[in-house]
């Protein structure tokens, strides 16, 4: 069984197999018993049970463990410079800190050379994989002027085809008196510069941030540019991010911490993901966002660690499972389908996410029997191998 001369390889004697593809298997998950899979190339050629496996040029016997998709994170920031050691280790004690948050990490970026970003870059996605991510989007916003904005997302761009044009996070201190100037710089100028090497764009609709109506003429300049707008929305407190991101046809609202019924309606009536970020939660101590009432409603859910200095600091969907599964409301079988395929959804990718003929070959083998151990076992670095595009890595 080989297509084009690439080897093929036959995973089997899987304990517990979770496909994401109902058709497959039993439940939501699509789960297969004593499963196998068969990778041709950097696609998934063949799944069902093991004893009925066709051939293959290589078998890799999984001895009785699960294997799962690869994690798909839909929400990072990885282009930064530095780090916020003094300010999380000041609210872990319970002391006041004033260095500025975001705007510490932009003056560190700004000042970082290409070669120290884009080692950050590789050193993160290359942590995350470890865990067992293979699909990875991750946002600029850390430069805040034409160049340094630019200059992010071509550096993204050189190792994930998930990039997000963010330079709306925060109105920059050297706008500070003209927030409607910056505004303009980011529809204009910066919008030009960036289009060019991102799929996404982004607005931090928030109070101390951008307003509904700012984040509309930002969203909505993104998408006459042919990028797909994603809102960073109800975090902080109520605001109209959520309702912003529904109308627009965002792919996802992002946050969703405090949501009124309206918000929770509109998201369960709508295509755009509620991509809830629990790492933010537990590094800040705030309200954990309510889970349990989005997929009861009916929502479509994702899970993502939301890495970044400040906020998130973590780079393991696997931790991002367990704190959904204690604090949200989740049980483990929907945290780990919002970590692999809400995810996907969020991203609007049907190749990823999943383990079914057609679909790209990323898989996670995990040093136990079922994917329940995500959950069951948090802490313990539970992915032992992990394919991506049907390479061993």
């Amino acid at each position: 069984m080989t297509t084009n001369s690439a080897p093929t390889t036959a995973l089997t004697h899987i304990a517990q197999l979770v496909t994401n593809d109902p058709s497959l298997g039993e439940g939501p998950l699509g789960l297969i018993q004593d499963a196998a899979v068969v990778i041709d190339g950097d696609r998934i050629a063949w799944v069902g049970p093991s004893g009925k496996a066709p051939a293959t040029d290589n078998a890799v016997d999984a001895g009785g463990r699960a294997v799962i998709p690869g994690f798909v994170d839909s929400h990072s920031h990885l282009v930064f410079a530095g780090d916020r050691t003094e300010e999380f280790n000041a609210r872990m004690s319970g002391r006041p800190y004033s260095a500025g948050g975001i705007r510490t990490t932009v003056a560190a970026t700004r000042a970082a050379g290409d070669d120290v970003l884009r080692a950050n870059v590789a050193r993160y996605l290359a942590e995350g994989l470890r865990q067992g991510t293979t699909t990875q989007e991750t946002k600029s916003g850390y430069g805040l002027t034409v160049e340094d904005e630019a200059r992010a997302l071509r550096i993204a761009a050189e190792q994930t085809d998930e990039v997000t044009f963010l330079g709306a996070h925060i109105v920059p201190p050297d706008h500070a008196d003209d927030p409607a100037g910056y505004v303009d710089l980011v529809t204009g100028p910066m919008l030009d510069a960036c289009a060019p090497h991102a799929r996404w764009v982004d607005v931090f609709c928030e109070k101390g941030a951008f307003d509904g109506d700012q984040a509309r003429a930002i969203l909505t300049a993104g998408a006459a540019k042919g990028l797909v707008p994603r809102v960073h929305a109800n975090q902080l407190g109520h605001g109209p991010g959520v309702q912003l991101a529904v109308e627009l046809g965002a792919a996802s609202a992002d946050h969703c911490t405090h949501l009124t019924d309206a918000d929770v309606d509109a998201l369960a009536g709508s295509e755009t993901v509620a991509t809830l970020l629990p790492g933010a939660e537990f590094s800040t101590r705030a309200t954990w966002p309510d889970a349990r009432r989005l997929l009861d409603a009916g929502a479509t859910v994702a899970l993502s660690t939301d890495c970044n200095p400040g906020s998130s600091f973590t780079s393991s969907m696997p931790f991002c499972i367990a704190l959904a599964v204690r604090d949200m409301g989740m049980t483990p079988d929907e945290a780990v389908w919002s970590a692999t395929a809400g995810g996907a959804h969020a991203l609007r990718r049907t190749d990823v996410g999943r383990i079914t003929p057609g679909a790209r070959a990323d898989l996670a083998l995990l040093d136990a029997p079922s994917h329940v151990h995500l959950a069951y076992r948090p802490g313990v670095p539970l992915v032992s191998a992990v394919w991506h595009k049907g390479v061993l890595v």
